[in-house]
């Protein structure tokens, strides 16, 4: 069971929490209120003060199990709750007590990972979310959280998850400079080493990326072998495929959505909240996996979500699920989701969100037909075997 974790955010700024409050003030006043904290923006990383990781950690309470409001607030249709803080883990890392209101903007550019600890979550047990600042570039920031529950006399991991949040100035048009972060003792260097490993890992993989350059010859092989297995053997025909045993074609293991942005789910800058697109993909992505197991699958793990292109209120947002790749029990789920312009009928990717399922019992093999599907199949493998690697 996933909980949305950015459906609603936590923000130390009054004007920027407006978009959760939209009866309070203007919308379009508290973006030209924001214009006037340009001036108080850093002209250099050097002007800042160097911050410590317990600077900005935060631990945050949900008493769900002694408070039925709350509870009810932050259940889902299964029974989970959730909600997002590093954003607020960021703007701690970034306060400056001499000013009123933060200039910069925090924006969610990456979630690199969330692995999941326990499968079962109690609607009714509190909550513990704890989180800090572990890696910092110029303009960027890492921040992990941890998210736990109250249960049987004591706190047991739920999910751990990594962020990658970017500064930007007061408009949302360009990028700002943050603090800079020093590590203390050797627990602290080996997470902010583990930043600087992720920062590369992440070029690698968009380097290597098969939307880029042609698979290894390994894969080639794989490729290849998936075309042998699926040849008509009563024929000599490279164009008569017969599906193999206890497999699905990937054609046939699509799930598509369309949604209208409404503006309640905007953000300050009248755009659409980045945990409301990862709230459907995700629904779409289960379901996709629910059908396609045939029954109930649980998330292991949401891997490398790029946000590309904001989403307008307004937008027709073209959803896609894609089941990708299969192993025993696991089911990988690719979700591509799109913007389509109706009077140039354009369509712009925004997000593509890549998760893992188990399920309780092993599910039909996965088959590509065409390279564009093989290529696909290759990806999904790549998420698959990092996803392992990571547990």
């Amino acid at each position: 069971m996933f909980m949305t974790l950015l459906n609603s955010q936590l923000i130390p700024d009054e004007s920027l929490s407006l978009s959760l409050l939209p009866s309070c003030r203007d919308h379009q006043q508290a973006l030209a209120d924001r214009l006037s904290l340009s001036n108080q923006l850093a002209g250099s990383q050097d002007e800042l003060p160097v911050r410590r990781m317990k600077d900005s950690y935060i631990e945050v309470h949900l008493p769900l199990g002694t408070d039925p409001t709350l509870r009810e607030k932050y259940l889902n249709y299964h029974k989970g709750s959730g909600f997002s803080i590093p954003v607020l883990i960021c703007y701690s890392h970034t306060h400056n007590k001499a000013l009123q209101r933060s200039p910069l903007s925090i924006v969610t550019a990456l979630v690199d990972k969330i692995d999941m600890r326990k499968q079962v979550i109690h609607p009714d047990c509190d909550i513990k979310f704890t989180g800090h600042v572990t890696w910092v570039g110029k303009t960027s920031i890492e921040a992990k959280m941890h998210m736990s529950q109250y249960h049987d006399g004591a706190y047991t991991p739920v999910l751990d998850a990594t962020f990658v949040m970017v500064a930007r100035d007061p408009e949302n048009k360009r990028a700002a400079f943050v603090n800079p972060l020093k590590p203390e003792g050797p627990e602290e260097e080996e997470l902010f080493q583990q930043g600087e490993i992720n920062k590369t890992r992440r070029v690698e993989l968009s380097t290597a990326s098969l939307l880029k350059v042609a698979p290894t010859a390994e894969e080639r092989k794989i490729v290849h072998s998936l075309f042998l297995n699926t040849l008509d053997t009563k024929t000599v025909s490279f164009r008569s495929r017969v599906l193999p045993p206890n497999s699905v074609w990937m054609e046939d293991a699509k799930v598509k959505g369309l949604e209208i942005c409404h503006p309640q789910e905007r953000n300050i800058f009248n755009r659409i909240f980045g945990g409301f697109l990862m709230r459907k993909a995700y629904e779409l992505g289960w379901a996709n996996a629910c059908a396609y197991g045939g029954c109930r699958p649980n998330l292991v793990a949401v891997d490398d979500i790029l946000f590309q292109k904001p989403v307008e209120i307004g937008s027709l947002l073209l959803l896609s699920s894609q089941v990708c790749y299969t192993e025993g029990n696991y089911i990988q789920v690719r979700v591509h989701t799109e913007v389509l312009d109706p009077l140039t009928r354009h369509h712009n990717t925004t997000n593509v969100f890549h998760f893992t399922f188990v399920t309780d019992k092993d599910v039909p093999n996965i088959v590509p037909q065409s390279y564009g599907e093989s290529m696909l199949y290759l990806d999904g493998k790549r998420h698959f075997n990092q996803t392992l690697e990571s547990q």
